[in-house]
């Protein structure tokens, strides 16, 4: 099985459109562009598209996997808690036979929607070109191995897999993570003592090599 993709929540917040609809929610990120699609203009579909591109993970019972369940005070019945409104395919909460429930599993447990894992953590990193010297800086996920952190980088540089990767003049193990090629996340120091991580990130530099492979 391939390696899941890592996304930071930067990323799945920029998909907040009905046309392009994706969030996250127990550490995975869906695409619901489908589901969107399918129920255009339902009213059922207004609480989803409100959340576009944001984690819902507080709509779900962390043990069980499945919309939060609350008992009706009225009726004692146990029933799912929308306080944002009743959304698609959470069942109607009375008796009806209007209520199509032919879809086969509800969205929120079907696998097919996912499109990866988001990030626990995320970081800054620079990256400088020593052939260049241009610098570039980017958000990456904790998660990620250097060979996943250049597949980002090549958007700045195409030629990014012609370059040796080195850290404080030591090559880096591209199938490794940055904390596991000993480049530690210094965040929580930097908010301690109150310093602007911004201008203190790790640095990793390229070395270009001798042949200029194009991707």
């Amino acid at each position: 099985m391939p390696r899941p993709k890592y996304f930071t929540p930067n990323e799945v917040s920029l998909h907040n459109t009905p046309g392009d609809l994706w969030v996250s929610y127990l550490g995975k990120v869906y695409n619901l562009t489908p589901l969107a699609e399918e129920y255009k203009g339902d009213v059922l579909l207004k609480p989803i598209l409100e959340c576009a591109g944001k984690d819902i993970t507080h709509w779900f019972d962390p043990k069980t996997k499945d919309i939060l369940t609350h008992t009706d005070p009225l009726t004692g019945c146990v029933k799912y808690y929308t306080p944002r409104g009743r959304f698609v395919h959470v069942p109607p909460p009375f008796p009806t036979t209007d209520w199509a429930n032919d879809f086969g599993k509800p969205w929120w447990q079907d696998s097919r929607y996912e499109v990866g894992l988001l990030s626990a953590k995320t970081r800054w990193i620079r990256i400088i070109n020593t052939l260049t010297s241009q610098e570039q800086k980017l958000e990456v996920c904790s998660e990620e191995t250097l060979e996943e952190i250049l597949q980002r980088y090549l958007l700045y540089n195409s030629h990014a897999k012609s370059y040796t990767w080195k850290h404080n003049g030591f090559d880096l193990d591209m199938s490794k993570t940055l904390s596991e090629n000993g480049i530690p996340d210094e965040d929580e120091e930097f908010y301690k003592t109150r310093l602007d991580c911004d201008r203190f990130s790790q640095s990793v530099c390229l070395y270009f090599n001798d042949d200029l492979t194009e991707f």
